[in-house]
């Protein structure tokens, strides 16, 4: 196969923004689409290389899969190895116990699978998972396990049929991703059949190049090439996170690069500008570079627990180029010299490496993350424990079940109070079982995770409000507070996720006052508020007492990764609570909501029980709470005498 230094110019064009991106830089909003463009640009040359052998009837799987070794995995496990150290040393067990699982799923390509399963409410952030980015390697491996496969069965069909064959593939998988962008959006992005038609675009280029020249019109190689650089361009800096993926707008970076891949020859602009010597440096190192970036980013972000200063991530995107240098030229390079490293060499090697790291993996699974690593006690592990659920709480089918709630506090035929929320309800459920029971009162709990208690607000396909049908639990507890002519409702909730998001900027869920409406931070907000006064307007229409649970303050980190860094380095574990000030700000738009109609319903703000000048994240062996915004039970009876106040 002829070298195209115009590639390796596109792939630094694909890495840079990916790393940028990671770094947390909002210039490169969209720089995740560079992970598209390196699946066109991998579905290319893995094509072209592959037909070229069939054509000439020399195509061995042995020797495909012999170059995908050579190519993949010598960095690969340079990089994981690499990772050892820093993850005994600054991971917490349970996030030491999660990278184990990383360990097995990159090291028998699944961890898009792994990172699929474990998205969710109660997740680790995707920043701090030192080994994130591997989930795209996963796909292209088990795209490289199929393809040649389906090359092999039809290619006595011809290439009129295999184009058609995979025509098809492509619209279906095209299709699911549009569909799972809108209705499952974790698995749309991370798993094969909605990736697939993505890598497919690089092969249409390399059927087409084979058995075409490139287009002899040297204006319209110079436009169509142009548009291509534009279109990537494009997505880097207007996409973000909000935009559905992948669904038909990811079509914009991968036509953008098989239009470059297509048009970019000798003499356009395009082609002297990604071959430039610089841009092809970067290109020959960006695989490593892309394995490098994540876990420098990560790891610091572990290590360092605070915001990290731009000069410090330039620091680490410089470094993590500096590092995919060195694995180019001392592990990459090595490796892919057949004189010196046999195929026999090569597989061994892969295997040993498959089964160490498998090894290791399970070892730290198997032993919750070395917990006695650190010198916790057993009260304060306990404290980090999530309140167990029963069948009053997170079931998706809650609102049309015969049992959607409890009765706690004290058992009696009447109900006084309905106490609904999302997963912080779920965190006062035992010290209100403890009012009831000493203020003979009785309480009817319900609740969702990520489930805002308010009236008439619709969520996004695929969220949790839709999966378990927010909307319909929310008109269930409203009619069963007047069936039951209860005293009032109790509303609790982490209202900022719905409002400004979390520390970082980013929200939790986003919420529309329509069904089928937009969903963006504007729409959110003024949802909240509609929803809100709503609530408010109600409660007191049908002369019932409204008390409303301001979010206790949260934390920057887990209480167990602060206990962890308290221990371990020595740090005072107050000056790693959160401070006041930080919270508030947090808190800025629903305390405007609810100071809009405060003296017609009770506001409970649990701001002063927490928080002087930092917000209290607990003593040296008790944590008032059990995540970084989740009190535990702990925290939950430091809030008592706030909460019984409310029933005097």
């Amino acid at each position: 196969m002829k070298y195209r230094a115009e590639i390796d110019g596109l792939r630094a064009l694909a890495v840079l923004p990916v790393i940028l991106f990671h770094a947390g830089f909002e210039w490169f909003s969209g720089g995740f689409v560079g992970v598209d463009v390196f699946f066109v640009i991998s579905g290319y040359l893995i094509t072209t290389i592959i037909i070229s052998e069939m054509a000439e009837g020399k195509f061995s799987i042995v020797n495909f899969y012999e170059r995908r070794a050579r190519r993949i995995l010598p960095a690969l496990f340079f990089v994981m190895a690499a990772c050892l150290p820093f993850a005994w040393l600054w991971l917490t067990p349970n996030d030491l116990k999660d990278f184990g699982q990383s360990l097995v799923a990159v090291s028998t390509f699944s961890s898009n699978i792994l990172f699929w399963l474990e998205s969710g409410y109660f997740d680790t952030a995707a920043e701090l998972k030192p080994l994130l980015h591997t989930w795209s390697l996963a796909v292209e491996e088990q795209y490289y396990i199929l393809f040649p496969i389906f090359l092999m069965l039809t290619w006595r069909l011809g290439i009129k049929w295999i184009l058609i064959l995979l025509s098809i593939a492509f619209f279906i998988s095209l299709g699911i991703a549009q569909w799972g962008a809108y209705n499952s959006p974790t698995a749309a992005f991370f798993l094969l059949p909605t990736r697939g038609w993505e890598l497919l675009v690089g092969v249409f280029a390399a059927f087409y190049l084979k058995y075409n020249t490139h287009l002899k019109s040297h204006i319209l190689n110079q436009a169509l090439s142009l548009l291509g650089f534009c279109l990537i361009v494009y997505s880097i800096i207007a996409f973000d996170e909000t935009t559905p993926f992948p669904s038909l707008y990811a079509l914009v970076p991968t036509i953008g690069t098989g239009l470059l891949i297509l048009c970019a020859v000798p003499n356009t602009f395009i082609h002297k500008l990604l071959s430039l010597k610089f841009i092809v440096g970067i290109g020959l190192v960006s695989y490593s570079a892309y394995l490098w970036h994540q876990p420098l980013l990560a790891f610091a972000r572990h290590r360092l627990l605070g915001d990290i200063s731009d000069l410090i991530l330039i620091a680490l995107c410089m470094t993590s180029l500096v590092m995919a240098w060195f694995s180019w030229k001392f592990v990459e390079g090595p490796f892919r010299n057949k004189h010196t490293i046999t195929r026999n060499k090569v597989f061994v090697f892969s295997m040993a490496g498959i089964g160490i790291f498998c090894s290791l993996g399970l070892s730290v699974i198997l032993k919750n993350g070395y917990g006695e690593r650190v010198n916790f006690t057993e009260e304060l592990m306990s404290s980090f424990e999530r309140p167990s659920l029963d069948h009053c709480f997170d079931d998706e089918a809650l609102y049309e079940k015969s049992e959607w709630g409890c009765v706690i506090g004290k058992k009696k035929d009447t109900i006084d109070y309905i106490i609904f929320g999302d997963s912080h309800a779920l965190s006062l459920k035992g010290v209100f079982d403890e009012i009831g029971n000493q203020k003979n009162i009785s309480f009817f709990f319900t609740g969702l995770s990520a489930c805002l208690p308010l009236m008439d607000i619709h969520y996004p396909k695929g969220s949790y409000g839709d999966l378990f049908n927010c909307q319909a639990l929310s008109e269930r507890v409203r009619s069963f507070a007047i069936e039951k002519n209860t005293k009032g409702i109790i509303l609790s909730a982490r209202w900022a996720a719905y409002t400004d998001g979390y520390y970082d900027g980013s929200g939790l869920i986003l919420t529309s006052n329509q069904p089928g409406g937009i969903f963006s931070k504007s729409s959110s907000i003024e949802a909240f508020e509609q929803g809100f006064n709503k609530s408010v307007d109600f409660f007191k229409a049908n002369k019932m007492e409204l008390i409303v649970i301001s979010q206790p303050p949260h934390q920057a980190y887990s209480p167990e990764k602060i206990y962890f860094h308290a221990n371990i380095f020595g740090i005072d574990i107050s000056s790693l609570s959160v401070t006041k000030a930080k919270f508030e700000s947090l808190m800025r738009i629903p305390n405007s909501i609810f100071f809009s109609r405060s003296g017609e319903y009770v506001l409970i703000d649990p701001l002063s029980t927490f928080c002087d000048v930092r917000c209290d994240i607990g003593g040296s062996d008790l944590s008032y709470y059990y995540d970084a915004d989740h009190l535990s039970s702990a925290g939950a009876l430091k809030l008592k005498p706030v909460l019984i106040e409310a029933f005097e």
